[in-house]
């Protein structure tokens, strides 16, 4: 299995395909498998890269405090080790928000980014500066068996077929392992950096996602080359509730990007 070897980490990923490079990250607490559904049309056409992020899936997790800065080194490390001077990024959640740091911090690789209900802060109204820091807490003590199932009854609204995989990618993370990874995501910060990012950016928003959707037209307005635009029928796991129309965008900034 292909891994790599990254600040204490064991980096696991799967490339298929060739041409363009385009680079998927995954949701918090998912893994590379999220992305099967554009991995097996995009690939086609391009080179397709998915990767776990340390701490998930097949990746491991040093035993310290897990440092958000790291997922984007790893993700720019992983470039390297690829030999790949420049890729579209796109992520979910999580994984866009990681993409969208690493467009900012590392610009020169960044082609275009694919952002899938994506926050750019934790702290965007009051109800998250006070909501947050409870759900930090209280990760702690929820199972992550319960978490899980709570993930997947949620998200499968629209796609029965995501409970199965949601639950499997959930629970295969070590309780003590999330609450770190946990603590690192919730405090992800971008609101001061939008305007740095100068490539072009689509961003995708699921019509039902309201995980997300009160960043997404400040977002949009704040980011200086980006475009918005909402999948029908789809929650929060956006790819997967819809991943036609989904592929659809995707291949359509694509073309845009090349001609």
């Amino acid at each position: 299995m292909p891994f790599f070897s990254h600040n204490d980490s064991e980096i696991y990923y799967e490339v298929a395909g060739s041409g363009d490079a385009i680079l998927f990250t995954h949701g918090a607490s998912w893994d590379h498998a999220q992305w099967q559904p554009q991995v097996e049309d995009l690939s086609n056409d391009y080179k397709t890269i998915v990767w776990d992020v340390r701490g998930h899936g097949k990746s491991t997790l040093p035993d310290r405090k897990v440092d958000s800065e790291e997922f984007s080194s790893d993700l720019i490390a992983l470039l390297q080790h690829l030999g790949i001077k420049q890729a579209h990024l796109c992520g979910l959640s999580m994984g866009g928000h990681i993409s969208l740091q690493t467009a900012i911090r590392y610009p020169s690789y960044v082609q275009s980014l694919l952002l899938i209900g994506t926050p750019f802060t934790n702290t965007y109204n009051w109800f998250e500066k006070l909501a947050i820091p409870i759900n930090r807490l209280s990760s702690r003590f929820i199972p992550m068996s319960l978490m899980a199932s709570i993930q997947a009854k949620t998200l499968s609204t629209f796609n029965k077929n995501n409970a199965d995989y949601i639950k499997k990618s959930v629970h295969s993370i070590p309780h003590k392992q999330w609450v770190r990874i946990w603590d690192a995501v919730s405090r992800m910060e971008s609101k001061e950096d939008l305007h740095k990012v100068s490539c072009p950016t689509l961003i995708l928003q699921g019509d039902h996602d309201t995980m997300t959707a009160r960043q997404q037209k400040e977002m949009a307005n704040k980011i200086p080359r980006a475009t918005l635009v909402y999948i029908e029928n789809a929650h929060h796991a956006t790819n997967l509730d819809n991943p036609q129309q989904v592929n659809r965008f995707i291949r359509k900034h694509l073309i845009e990007q090349s001609t």
